[in-house]
């Protein structure tokens, strides 16, 4: 982990309140695995005090650049989506520990389930897993057409598949849905999104091993403040935690309480 003062290099609108920002800076070297984030201060000033959370979705260590996709929902990230190209940014990180890559092999084949704003960090895993020669298949999950994002850039990985809560693009319902009405055979399915989602996908016989990203308010990021804690499932009492910015925000399937 390192501190940094990135740039902004774009800002653009992809979907509905949904936003793409490209960032320059020393930090982009430091990402090991895809599903690691970054903490942003989003303003020089107390508020909004604390930074936000936000995982990277693809990195061009190349010319030392990360692209983030957020919701512009509270004021912090509302903040964000109004910076221009040019301005800078302090950001901590790479933080997390990401998804474990090496446990499918080449030939294999991996399921990535997203929901919303869960769905950014699978590109960057999308991507590598192509470079390791795995199959990729992509079922991306939204409330309604208008919401839908990166369907060409997960599409250019392998199979995508979309559903929509409304039906106004692609399947009607839920990425289980499209799960159950497909029957994919896979070695892994890795995913983030909504706990609902996770907890359906956890259930489920998707995939001989899963993988599951924690979506968690934060305060420091760094595993110091214990904000984002949940139970380790194993542990009878219940007194046992694992912190989601530090030991996850990725787990394996049964490893905590979701």
């Amino acid at each position: 982990m390192i501190k940094d003062i990135c740039t902004v290099i774009r800002v653009k609108k992809i979907a509905d309140s949904i936003f793409e920002m490209v960032l320059e800076g020393r930090i982009a070297d430091e990402v090991e695995n895809p599903g690691q984030f970054i903490h942003i201060r989003v303003t020089e000033g107390n508020a909004p005090l604390l930074r936000r959370p936000v995982s990277i979705a693809a990195v061009d260590k190349k010319n030392h650049r990360l692209t983030i996709i957020f919701r512009s929902g509270g004021q912090g990230t509302l903040l964000l989506s109004r910076k221009v190209p040019g301005e800078t940014l302090d950001i901590l990180g790479p933080l997390g520990n990401g998804f474990p890559v090496d446990k499918v092999d080449s030939g294999g084949t991996a399921i990535l389930a997203g929901g919303g704003i869960g769905v950014p960090p699978l590109y960057g895993l999308g991507l590598k897993l192509r470079e390791q020669g795995v199959k990729v298949i992509s079922v991306l999950g939204f409330q309604t057409a208008e919401s839908v994002f990166y369907q060409d850039e997960f599409a250019s990985l392998g199979e995508t598949y979309i559903a929509t809560v409304d039906g106004t693009s692609g399947t009607k319902g839920f990425v289980t849905d499209v799960l159950n009405e497909r029957g994919f055979e896979a070695d892994i399915l890795y995913t983030c999104g909504p706990l609902p989602m996770l907890r359906a996908l956890e259930a489920g016989d998707y995939a001989r091993e899963t993988y599951l990203s924690m979506e968690e308010r934060m305060g420091c990021g760094i595993g110091a403040c214990f904000a984002c804690v949940c139970r380790k499932k194993d542990d009878p009492n219940g007194h046992s935690y694992k912190k989601v910015c530090s030991d996850g925000p990725v787990f394996k399937a049964g490893e905590v309480l979701i």
